[in-house]
């Protein structure tokens, strides 16, 4: 392997897993990034993060960049003697929006971009497959890596995504508490069997979302409806709960983000946020080109 002798940046969205009914497989970028710069060394890790995570990320091979980059760096044939990361964080941690999707795809994507021919053997489908083994589930990593509405699922091959194109009209709006949320906790929340009404339920919300992400959006507000996560994790995210119950009862198309504990809601015709006190309310647009390298860090 050859490495490159010049540093990389990339550039990786937020994302929005579930949107309600779409459980672990339906997912969408957002116009919110983190931005990565690394370069190979001679020895030695180093880590800089500025924003979102500052003084509390580690700054070692325990960075989870650091690990996404080793993970890809093995696929591809050879480690780097050493490397050199400067991070931009922008996307909150531990509130529902990928953040750690985004860490594990940004390491990937560089790691291919630091070797001379690292595109040719690690193309974009084998880059979702090394992403979803570290993430654990690819309904995250599928939207930051390639932008825009994913569909994901795992098969024998590993993780697999199609990609749309939204409908032009969707303006998403996120709700972000101060509060954390840690997505094994809401996951442990949830029940092991649920009801076949409510799976059935889900089943038809889903398919009926993708059209109206795509095509027509005046069905968002029943496409959203979902029956499979987040009742049951009402309980231990009342604010957020209670956020979507008002703004769904104002007729506004309103689910939980991830695992949140942040909140987003679907904008369409005339219908404009106000502020919500204790929650910092973010109007974005849908990302549609996913991760991507060039640039300077800015």
């Amino acid at each position: 392997m050859v490495f490159l002798s010049r540093p990389v940046v990339v550039r990786v969205p937020a994302t929005s897993a579930n949107l309600g009914p779409g459980f672990d497989a339906l997912g969408l970028a957002l116009t919110l990034y983190d931005e990565v710069e690394a370069r190979v060394t001679g020895g030695g890790v180093t880590v800089e993060v500025t924003g979102e995570g500052e003084g509390d990320l580690p700054a070692d091979e325990t960075h989870l960049i650091v690990r996404a980059m080793r993970h890809a760096f093995g696929a591809l044939g050879g480690q780097p003697a050493g490397l050199a990361l400067r991070c931009r964080n922008r996307i909150p941690h531990a509130r529902g929006l990928g953040s750690s999707s985004a860490a594990i795809v940004a390491g990937i994507v560089l790691a291919r971009g630091l070797v001379e021919d690292g595109a040719a053997r690690l193309d974009d489908a084998a880059v979702l497959v090394l992403a979803d083994e570290l993430e654990g589930h690819p309904d995250n990593v599928a939207p930051c890596l390639l932008g825009g509405f994913t569909i994901a699922w795992t098969g024998a091959g590993g993780a697999a995504a199609v990609r749309r194109d939204p409908d032009p009209g969707i303006r998403p709006v996120l709700f972000v508490p101060e509060e954390r949320g840690l997505t094994q906790v809401a996951r442990a929340a949830l029940p092991k069997t649920v009801p076949h009404s409510d799976a059935a339920f889900n089943a038809g919300r889903a398919a009926l979302l993708v059209h109206a992400l795509t095509v027509d959006p005046d069905r968002l507000f029943a496409a959203t409806e979902d029956r499979l996560h987040q009742d049951y994790r009402a309980e231990g995210m009342p604010g957020t709960a209670n956020l979507v119950a008002r703004l769904r009862g104002e007729g506004v198309a309103a689910v939980v983000s991830g695992a949140g504990p942040s909140v987003l809601a679907f904008g369409i015709g005339a219908w404009t946020p106000r502020p919500v006190p204790g929650w910092r309310v973010l109007p974005l647009d849908i990302d549609g080109t996913g991760a991507r390298l060039g640039g300077d860090l800015s």
